[in-house]
């Protein structure tokens, strides 16, 4: 029986990585009970415990996979290391497709070693998903492109924002590539609003993510999301953006915190749900 309120939790979905802590079974078993019924899951823990193992694990503990992170990494200039980058975003599909997830979510990637350049890295970006977006269609998978803080541009992801993500996404059909917004790394953006309302009208909106932003920063940023409700972030008018422009499907908590890794998984992973319901229904 579950601790929290079953409407509450409804459309919760604890994303691996804030309880990377617990074991695949663990979070299966603490899921279960603590009546969270939505996961996203992260391909290198899937991989170690196995792919068909972990979608049978799912499936009988009763969670449904929302989404899957992460494909992407697309800014290669090397013939190579572009096919090679194209190769490991459809295996990345097929895992999704057999984990039953509809949503693959992409970290584009940033910029090669000693380049400079923006629009040539954003177009090798658009040059890959033309490949990606039939393969995932072919599998039942959409691809929805996550925009990064603009901190994270040069190493991990030169698509900063959400009307970046969606000039791209928008040359390839809806059912095909969309946009996670992630309120960690969108909230800065006073034109959030405008392009969450363009990504709905469009059908377009494949994802939604919470995190908090707490200061100072930690030393290392890109572990220092903040537990909800404990820093800057309008969490509640961010699930109402993404609401009105139509968005009904699963929000997903997704921490990276060194401080809360360091605590125990279910503990960890019941005071996410408390915080949800506090702070973001």
């Amino acid at each position: 029986m579950s601790v929290f309120g079953s409407g509450d939790l409804a459309r919760f979905s604890i994303n691996q990585m804030t309880v990377k802590q617990l074991s695949l079974p663990e979070l299966a078993q603490s899921c279960t009970d603590l009546g969270v019924s939505g996961v996203g899951l992260w391909r290198e823990p899937v991989q170690a415990h196995g792919l068909e193992a972990t979608a049978k694990l799912m499936r009988d503990a009763g969670l449904t996979v929302t989404t899957l992170c992460r494909g992407g990494f697309l800014t290669a200039v090397e013939a190579h290391a572009r096919v090679a980058a194209v190769d490991d975003n459809k295996a990345a599909i097929d895992e999704a497709a057999a984990l039953g997830t509809d949503t693959l979510v992409l970290v584009s990637g940033g910029l090669p070693a000693g380049s400079k350049d923006l629009h040539g890295a954003r177009s090798r970006i658009a040059d890959a998903l033309a490949e990606l977006a039939p393969y995932a269609a072919s599998r039942g998978v959409r691809l929805a492109i996550e925009p990064l803080h603009p901190m994270f541009a040069s190493d991990r992801c030169v698509v900063s924002t959400l009307a970046q993500a969606l000039d791209l996404a928008e040359r390839f059909p809806a059912s095909q590539v969309g946009v996670c917004v992630d309120t960690y790394h969108v909230w800065w953006d006073d034109t959030a609003p405008a392009q969450i309302d363009r990504a709905g009208r469009g059908g377009r909106l494949h994802a939604f993510q919470l995190a908090d932003w707490v200061t100072p920063l930690p030393e290392g940023v890109l572990n220092g999301r903040g537990q909800l409700g404990e820093g800057s972030v309008d969490l509640r008018a961010w699930r109402a953006l993404v609401e009105r422009a139509g968005y009904e499907g699963p929000i997903e908590v997704e921490l990276f915190n060194d401080t809360l890794w360091a605590r125990p998984g279910k503990e960890l992973l019941a005071e996410t749900a408390t915080a949800y319901t506090e702070h973001a229904c």
